[in-house]
């Protein structure tokens, strides 16, 4: 398994991040060169981008919003994907440009022109080797970040309050996304627990890439 380029999506409180560095762990133990990251804050840029764009007290107006995402995957893609990918790593992306597509084009609602020529520029046509998805239930996804917000003792970010319609909309373009592209993406069933999921995850691991 030379170099690859595997994303994690999924509506939040899906598991994607745990499912994430579960991977990350088992490909290690195998003797893979891994990198981790995520989406916004993959860089020291992003980290910044990520804390103006989560921050629930700070009013972001969705253009704003959009921009500055397509700002951190720019950054994230030239400074980091490439040339991880280039050294023959296995990297794995917590959200990449799909969430673009869910959260910004189905969530806020901007046309699948706009969206798609954004994502176009900030990749430069960089795309993933295989993409996840981790699917269950809107109403299980809002239980889940509920209860991590409970066990932080922290707020949700802005996307994570927004109402189960907003959530929705979300989740059905994730779907939409897997049935337009059956070649790169995967729904993983997320509605079982944390090990039943990751089994799940190196069955289609292994047989994309057969190791």
């Amino acid at each position: 398994m030379a170099g690859a380029f595997i994303t994690f999506e999924g509506i939040d409180g899906s598991g994607k991040s745990t499912q994430a560095r579960l991977l990350a762990s088992a490909l290690r133990l195998r003797g893979f060169e891994v990198v981790t990251t995520r989406e916004p804050g993959g860089t020291p840029l992003g980290k910044r981008l990520r804390a103006a764009l989560l921050d629930t007290e700070e009013h972001v107006d969705p253009l704003a919003e959009l921009l500055l995402y397509a700002a951190d995957r720019a950054q994230h893609v030239r400074t980091l994907l490439r040339p991880a990918l280039e050294s023959n790593h296995i990297v794995l992306s917590d959200r990449y440009a799909d969430a673009t597509v869910a959260y910004q084009g189905a969530g806020r609602g901007f046309p699948p022109e706009l969206i798609e020529q954004v994502v176009a520029l900030a990749t430069g046509g960089l795309k993933p080797d295989l993409t996840l998805i981790f699917d269950l239930s809107v109403a299980a996804g809002m239980v889940h970040t509920s209860r991590r917000a409970d066990s932080s003792a922290a707020k949700g970010d802005r996307l994570e309050i927004e109402d189960a319609e907003f959530h929705t909309r979300v989740r059905d373009a994730y779907l939409q996304i897997a049935a337009r592209e059956p070649h790169r993406v995967r729904v993983i069933d997320a509605t079982g627990s944390i090990e039943e999921t990751h089994a799940r995850v190196l069955e289609v691991v292994r047989a994309v890439f057969s190791f």
